[in-house]
């Protein structure tokens, strides 16, 4: 996937809060949570957890994997887009092997 996904914070924003006229205040109220938990999510500043999944679900009619998936696009493309490639042990193992019997 080359393009950034959806974050879970975006989508709780703009299909969930805007459309239902919710405040993230009254939100994080509802969930018995702090603000500032739904306002770093809703700025990408932090993940959403599994217990915060099953919150968001239970709340939004829902799954918390719907949310937890959401979460993974997300730190799967962060972590693809800042870490150095390591190529493949498996492609380099079988080359290595095969050059050495075809020495033999």
């Amino acid at each position: 996937m080359n393009r950034k996904p959806t974050s879970p914070g975006e989508i709780l924003y703009e299909e969930f809060l805007t459309p239902l006229q919710i405040t993230q205040k009254e939100l994080a109220d509802h969930l018995e949570c702090d603000y500032k938990v739904i306002n770093r999510i809703i700025n990408e500043k932090t993940s959403v957890s599994p217990e915060m999944a099953l919150k968001l679900a239970a709340a939004l009619n829902t799954t918390p994997a719907f949310w937890l998936n959401a979460q993974m696009a997300m730190d799967l493309w962060r972590l693809r887009t800042q870490k150095p490639k390591i190529r493949s042990l498996i492609n380099h193992h079988r080359h290595k092997k095969s050059t050495a019997t075809k020495r033999s």
